[in-house]
């Protein structure tokens, strides 16, 4: 599959200190001003379904980090930054897009990463390559009264302790 609109260029690293806040927008106004339309969404389980959503978590990506050039949020329960990076991308896009849940709690992404409540740390899963370059693995919740409860889940990199924005996905 091909990703459509897509540079990773957008994912470079950036040093700089200014955040984007949701406070002002929602994800909905967010998704308006991004030309994203979330009623075209499948709701399906097909293989095609399945590729659409992907295709658009891809594309609110893609165009979230052209908002937030930082593309770091500011989470208040850790008290640091969380960072997004290519491999958030990737993991949120390969996850959430298997159910619609997911891949509309994806697109309360600012509102998630600044929000969302610490639950535990747990050790990266030796067996996947994606979580080797971590030293732990940081899962969080946010819950939204219409939507539920959504997870985040944030790597800790080794050496630079960064925290990387993971994977994004409902729970059912």
């Amino acid at each position: 599959m091909t990703i459509k609109n897509f540079s990773p260029n957008l994912f470079r690293n950036k040093k700089n200190t200014y955040s984007f806040s949701s406070e002002n927008l929602t994800p909905l106004a967010l998704i308006k001003n991004m030309d994203l339309n979330i009623e075209k969404i499948p709701a399906g389980d097909t293989t095609e379904e399945k590729k659409q959503r992907k295709q658009f978590i891809v594309d609110f990506y893609s165009q979230w980090i052209a908002v937030n050039t930082t593309k770091q949020i500011f989470n208040k329960s850790l008290n640091d930054f969380i960072n997004v990076r290519f491999l958030s991308l990737q993991e949120t896009a390969g996850h959430a897009s298997h159910t619609y849940k997911s891949t509309v709690a994806v697109t309360y992404l600012t509102e998630i990463l600044e929000n969302a409540k610490y639950v535990e740390t747990v050790n990266p899963k030796p067996e996947n390559k994606n979580q080797k370059r971590f030293s732990k693995m940081i899962v969080m919740q946010h819950s939204k009264k219409v939507f539920g409860k959504i997870k985040l889940t944030v790597g800790v990199l080794k050496g630079s302790r960064q925290k990387v924005q993971y994977c994004i996905t409902a729970i059912e």
